[in-house]
């Protein structure tokens, strides 16, 4: 299992690298859907699917929600829109694609062939775990965590928001 931890990280590695590097804000954010996918991965072959669950969901889904949420306050016309799909060409999806499919044929590999389960060493980590460390001696950091992304969407409303006169 330690390949498939690797594996993962390198994937992750590289697809993290090709978010910072691209110019193209929406290859960018296929790439990190791709990084956050792998990190998921990671967790997986460490024996905590529950870690890798949430990590798909509230990341990966909720990174696309804010990216769509944001073109949609931005509304910046026809001529972004048709720029846009001449930049979402087969060739854009090539990168993401290769690199999903690597970690769709190892999650593969590892439920197939490993009986007790995706781990390196130790026991399964269960969402009562994750509850009890998280709302206990971790409160205090998940409460200001919660905040601080309220904080951010009241101040992308208030930068986003256009006064009519």
């Amino acid at each position: 299992m330690e390949f498939a931890f690797y594996f993962s990280a390198g994937i992750a590695v590289a697809a993290t690298l090709r978010v910072i590097t691209h110019t193209h804000p929406v290859h960018a954010l296929l790439y990190l859907v791709v990084s956050l996918m792998a990190i998921a991965m990671c967790f997986f072959s460490l024996g905590a699917p529950f870690a890798g669950a949430l990590e798909i969901i509230v990341y990966a889904g909720a990174i696309m929600v804010l990216f769509v949420f944001v073109v949609m306050m931005l509304n910046l016309g026809r001529a972004t829109a048709e720029q846009e799909r001449r930049w979402l060409t087969p060739r854009a999806w090539l990168g993401p694609s290769v690199l999903a499919a690597l970690l769709l044929v190892e999650l593969l590999g590892i439920l197939f062939h490993q009986p007790g389960g995706a781990m390196i060493k130790g026991t399964l980590v269960d969402p009562k775990e994750v509850g009890v460390t998280l709302f206990g001696p971790y409160l205090l950091a998940v409460e200001l965590a919660s905040m601080l992304l309220l904080a951010a969407l009241v101040a992308a409303w208030h930068l986003g928001r256009q006064d009519k006169e």
